[in-house]
């Protein structure tokens, strides 16, 4: 019973991040000021989709981006990265490698 919860708490949890790239990609209501994790998510998402066969590290997107580099916000983004790989949006080649899912 344990297990099954914590896979449910999980899925929520993974649901809840679909939530998220769906609004970014289709805002509701005409959203012209989306929040700053939708901008994001949004960034990241595009510069997968303009490079769909180039593998990219979190550094490295962040430095693609012009986001800041400093370890707590590639950490972030990591965490972001694996959200989308777990959605299917991504997959790892590699560790720590993220690549559009073709």
């Amino acid at each position: 019973m344990t297990a099954a919860l914590a896979e449910t708490e999980a899925r929520l949890a993974d649901l809840a991040t679909t939530a998220k790239v769906v609004a970014e990609l289709a805002p509701a209501g005409g959203d012209l000021n989306p929040p700053e994790t939708n901008t994001a998510y949004q960034a990241i998402v595009n510069a997968f989709n303009q490079h769909p066969g180039q593998v990219f590290r979190a550094r490295e997107l962040h430095e693609s981006l012009a986001m800041p580099t400093d370890e707590a916000s590639v950490n972030i983004t990591r965490s972001r990265l694996g959200r989308l790989t777990r959605q299917g949006f991504l997959t790892q080649p590699g560790r720590g490698r993220y690549q559009k899912r073709t």
